[in-house]
């Protein structure tokens, strides 16, 4: 089976071997990429989160055959627009020219998108005015968007809906954990769903992410963080454990080893065993579908 991990967040320090600002062990990310590549993902896309997250996306994949970067500021950042000493078109035109000067390794405008379950960090007004401002990104270069939704599926629909003219390519709202109903109207918009780990927690998860039809079906780990843990519904359905490589504490790591409670792009097999289980379908075919759906929508 060939995958594409549509979500790694491979700039966070923890591939710096850094866990909450304290070193524990050597940056190891060259390890976990080729744990990748034996695991059968051909390519990833490292998010981007802001301005600067975004500038280190693009250098990480430009370091890695067969990865690219998205480009774009989430949500609970988006008070980086209106920083003190920053005008927010220059922010976006920031973002632009990072698009424009490494066109080839962007594949898409992200992460993007609402999150009302942490409006601590920026609330939901200031998030939907640039969201649609950053629609503007997509419109600019013909690239698709790397779409966050967290309880504001109606509200990104409302903004997406008057905006279609911008989204020449349309998206794929990743790490989907909403309900039927949003999800078939995320779906009428012409957008894909993501799945990882946190997309398959509960019962309702499962029915719900076998119910996306599979041509708008794309698998991801959002890595380092989503894995499938014991307490989520789908685990009982995983059949892949890894037991070649050890995990250890992050303070006995050691070179081969992966460590325990930090994701890797290699554990997207899990997820596609558990989609493949509640859709009762083929895994190998499915992730030949998926695979080939990943490819138009980012790499075509």
């Amino acid at each position: 089976m060939r995958f594409v991990d549509i979500g790694a967040n491979l700039t966070d320090a923890m591939y710096a071997g850094e866990y909450h600002g304290t070193r524990r062990h050597e940056a190891d990310l060259p390890a976990v990429v080729a744990r990748a590549r034996a695991a059968g993902v051909e390519r990833m896309v490292v998010t981007g989160g802001s301005l600067e997250e975004s500038r280190r996306a693009v250098e990480v994949a430009g370091r890695f055959e067969g990865m690219a970067a998205t480009v774009g500021c989430h949500p609970t950042r988006c008070g980086e627009f209106e920083a003190e000493g920053v005008e927010a078109r220059d922010y976006l035109a920031s973002l632009l020219r990072l698009v424009q000067d490494n066109r080839a390794r962007v594949a898409a405008i992200g992460e993007v998108g609402l999150d009302y379950d942490r409006t601590q960090f920026c609330p939901p007004e200031v998030q939907r005015r640039y969201l649609e401002l950053q629609l503007e990104l997509a419109a600019a270069t013909s690239l698709p968007l790397f779409l966050h939704c967290r309880a504001a599926a109606a509200d990104l629909v409302t903004i997406l809906s008057r905006n279609m003219d911008k989204m020449p390519l349309g998206g794929v709202v990743h790490s989907f954990d909403g309900s039927a109903e949003e999800r078939d109207a995320l779906l009428a918009l012409g957008l894909h769903i993501g799945i990882n780990g946190c997309s398959l927690k509960t019962e309702a998860n499962l029915a719900v992410a076998a119910g996306v039809p599979a041509d708008r079906l794309l698998l991801e780990t959002d890595c380092p963080w989503c894995d499938i843990r014991p307490a989520h519904a789908g685990y009982k359905l995983v059949a892949s454990r890894f037991p070649q490589w050890p995990a250890v504490d992050k303070k006995k790591w050691r070179e081969g080893a992966v460590v325990k409670g930090r994701n890797e792009p290699h554990t997207i097999r899990q997820v596609l065993e558990v989609v493949a289980a509640v859709r009762e379908e083929d895994p190998e075919q499915l992730a030949e579908t998926v695979f080939l759906n990943s490819e138009r929508l980012f790499f075509s």
